[in-house]
């Protein structure tokens, strides 16, 4: 088995590909050892001393560090990815649903009268921004509309990356503003 790795905007982020499937539905974010309970393989890249998140990707795993070196991590996680894919185990234990494909971590909040242009905003995030956020190793998934702001959710690799503000600001604000008019800015939650 030979496992692909990119690095992303994130420095404390790699991005690494088994070249199979990984999520066949949603993505799922862990940020520490207590969320790894329902997944072997998150469990498993837990027990290296210094990853401090995972997201699983339709394709990919990203693995965030802490202040650690990613020289003597990458061998270790490459390992654990290794070791569990060709064991065959599930990526979620039988009783953990996967998430559902969009928007699955709560409510989402925006008024009635606004459900076309958040229908709208929906399907940009989908079709042109989510991919180009899953090729960096992240997800982004719409949480609210309200006086003209567009509330997101960023996961994985660009959960604290250095460039989120600059990719939700310049790239995605821009995006959703020449094509919504009702949308006037985007914030982070």
């Amino acid at each position: 088995m030979f496992i692909e790795t990119e690095q992303t905007p994130n420095p404390a982020t790699l991005k690494f590909l088994p070249g199979r499937p990984v999520m066949t539905e949603g993505t799922l974010d862990i940020r520490d050892a207590a969320g790894a309970e329902r997944s072997p393989l998150a469990r498993a890249l837990f027990s290296i001393e210094g990853v401090s998140g995972v997201f699983f990707g339709a394709d990919f795993v990203s693995v965030t560090k802490d202040g650690s070196d990613w020289a003597w991590l990458k061998p270790a996680i490459l390992g654990a990815i290794m070791e569990h894919f060709t064991s065959g185990a599930p990526l979620l234990e039988a009783g953990h649903a996967a998430p559902a494909a969009y928007g699955a971590e709560g409510d989402e909040f925006f008024d009635d009268a606004d459900v076309d242009t958040v229908d709208t905003i929906k399907d940009l995030i989908e079709t042109r921004v989510r991919p180009a956020v899953a090729g960096d190793g992240g997800d982004i998934t719409f949480k609210g509309f309200r006086d003209g702001i567009v509330y997101l959710k960023m996961k994985g690799a660009c959960a604290g990356c250095p460039s989120s503000t600059a990719t939700l600001k310049s790239g995605i604000q821009n995006l959703l503003k020449h094509f919504v008019p009702e949308v006037h800015a985007v914030e982070q939650i």
